[in-house]
């Protein structure tokens, strides 16, 4: 029966383990489980501390986005506003010389025409002269011969030829 004995209980073994293990975790209580506790809370605080860390660094990025978001559009709305004056100052620019243009166009024109209509008068002046200089001539050489027909129509031809000549 000795197979008995390798499945039998006994009472004082089992008393004598168990007050083992109760010195044994007494003896753990005593001298360690103060210092693994602080170990374990000390990275339990650095965790905490990182996550707190993560979260704080998570709303900053958040609050420069927002900033960064606000700036960006502040400055689109500037550069539109920029380029919306700059357009406007082009076009009353443009504008201005235009009307520069049309302003010395008609001064020049105006000009033109005055010079033109005095050339004309002189030029009248001048033809008026020389057919009064011509008829002048026709009518001293008339006065001094009598004319016929003939010499009539020649004088009349000579006159042209002097009038065409003259122009």
């Amino acid at each position: 029966m000795k197979t008995l004995e390798f499945i039998s209980i006994d009472a004082w073994t089992i008393i004598f383990q168990i007050c083992n293990l109760l010195i044994l975790c007494l003896l753990v209580k005593k001298f360690l489980w103060k210092r693994v506790m602080a170990v374990l809370d000390a990275r339990q605080k650095e965790i905490d501390d990182i996550y707190d860390a993560a979260g704080k660094d998570r709303q900053d990025a958040a609050q420069l986005k927002e900033d960064y978001t606000a700036r960006m559009s502040g400055a689109r709305e500037e550069a539109d506003r920029l380029v919306k004056n700059a357009v406007d100052t082009a076009h009353n620019r443009g504008e201005a010389i235009v009307n520069e243009a049309k302003a010395e166009a008609a001064h020049l024109k105006q000009k033109a025409e005055g010079e033109i209509e005095q050339e004309k008068r002189k030029a009248y002046s001048e033809l008026m002269g020389e057919i009064s200089g011509m008829a002048a001539d026709i009518a001293g050489r008339m006065v001094e011969r009598e004319i016929n027909a003939d010499d009539h129509r020649e004088l009349v031809e000579e006159f042209i030829k002097s009038a065409g000549e003259a122009s």
